[in-house]
């Protein structure tokens, strides 16, 4: 992450100080680096460049509108689960052409407006929903594109929470059920059958899952074209996991290869669905120590940033480094603290047993947060959400300003008087 990198003992973002950008725009604060959002999608485009594919962004990991241009200009789809995502694509300047709709639970309005808009496909995950997309396209008079979401039930060996591809969870159609739903999409006239695809979890450290799970779509797709139904793509969804402490997942070179091999011979464009591997490390979460508080069993950095902010930590346990902006200037030995927050939850955590040399006032930095950070936050204990902010260069631009207490209250109203 050479995009976040100490010179002379500060942190900075690409060649601008994170001190004087937190100074600028006040804490908390979400700080992402255009190279890194470059960096993460050139990743996953250098090893197809000789492969027909489409990758489609995962909106949901960070659907701030200046990330999704970044991605739309360097040639990236998006993979959408809401109309609110589709919007947001499209007031991005990203193409229609180039969008892939998932989500258990799409309404008769998201369909009618992806089939307005022209979207690639649409990835159905049940048998109502095939027939809802069918009703939805004969009234507009148009061919709906469709590629069924299969359930694999491969096991991605990551958290519960964030695992898709079980027979117990919510997401697509089971497997050994697919070939009578596509003969089922096969009768209906409105209806345009063009992929197969599957997404079994998030944040995955091993390429394994990622290749059981091809292996059966393609013995899907064979028998498939037994029945005189032929595919145009296979879309093996996202998933790829990054480093946040420990883990050593694959790079996306070394995973495509694999992918690719087994594709070889076969006439079908690739679609994946990349959202944290993208935009996670390209991300910074800038928080100021409020104050030390001390007992005689916990030492607790009270910061300024809490859960309403960074959900991931109270949600999944998960960890994030966390460093100090500036090394200089602290004379103080390294203390063990529970980073936390303001709210009023037990849960409200950031970090817990980081050993920080800290002072109250200093910055501190959440490192990897481009993904599912600020598009978790809340207004939790009436909390303005956080600003955000992209670094370009030498350059740093408010791609959102922090919202303010009477934009939260702007749209209740008081019951009137009796």
């Amino acid at each position: 992450m050479d995009w976040f990198s100490y010179i002379n003992g500060e942190l900075m973002a690409e060649r601008l100080s994170v001190s004087a950008i937190a100074e600028q725009f006040d804490t908390p604060l979400y700080l992402y680096s255009k190279a890194g959002l470059q960096a993460g999608l050139e990743a996953y485009q250098q090893p197809l460049k000789h492969y027909p594919h489409l990758i489609c962004y995962a909106v949901k990991a960070n659907s701030n509108l200046a990330v999704l241009n970044v991605l739309a200009k360097l040639g990236a789809g998006f993979d959408i689960v809401s109309v609110g995502e589709l919007e947001r694509v499209l007031a991005a300047g990203g193409d229609p052409a180039r969008v892939v709709f998932s989500g258990v639970g799409k309404q008769m309005h998201e369909i009618k407006r992806g089939l307005e808009v022209g979207i690639r496909c649409f990835n159905v995950e049940s048998e109502t929903e095939l027939e809802r997309i069918q009703v939805c396209a004969e009234q507009m008079g148009k061919k709906a594109p469709i590629s069924l979401r299969v359930n694999p039930d491969v096991d991605a060996q990551t958290h519960p929470y964030i695992s898709t591809g079980l027979k117990e969870n919510k997401f697509g159609i089971d497997i050994i059920e697919a070939e009578a739903v596509y003969k089922k999409a096969l009768t209906m006239a409105n209806i345009h059958i063009i992929g197969v695809g599957c997404h079994i979890g998030s944040q995955l450290t091993t390429r394994e899952p990622f290749i059981d799970a091809l292996d059966r779509l393609l013995a899907l797709t064979d028998n498939l074209k037994a029945l005189g139904i032929t595919l145009e793509h296979v879309d093996i969804g996202g998933g790829l996991g990054v480093r946040y402490h420990t883990e050593t997942p694959p790079s996306p070179e070394s995973y495509l290869s694999a992918v690719i091999e087994k594709l070889k011979g076969r006439d079908l464009t690739l679609i994946i669905e990349p959202g944290r591997s993208i935009a996670a490390p390209a991300g910074l979460l800038l928080t100021r120590v409020e104050l030390i508080k001390k007992n005689d069993h916990k030492a607790f950095a009270v910061v300024d940033a809490g859960m309403n902010d960074q959900l991931r930590p109270s949600m999944y346990g998960a960890w994030h480094d966390i460093t100090a902006v500036s090394l200089n200037g602290s004379e103080s030995a390294p203390v063990v603290y529970d980073v936390v927050g303001p709210i009023c939850e037990t849960g409200d955590f950031l970090g817990k047993e980081r050993s920080l040399q800290i002072k109250e006032g200093d910055l501190l930095a959440l490192r990897c947060v481009g993904a599912y950070g600020f598009v978790m936050s809340s207004n939790y204990n009436t909390r303005n959400r956080a600003a955000e902010v992209m670094v370009d260069g030498e350059q740093v631009y408010e791609v959102r300003r922090r919202e303010t207490i009477a934009e939260q209250l702007a749209p209740e109203s008081l019951l009137p008087t009796s």
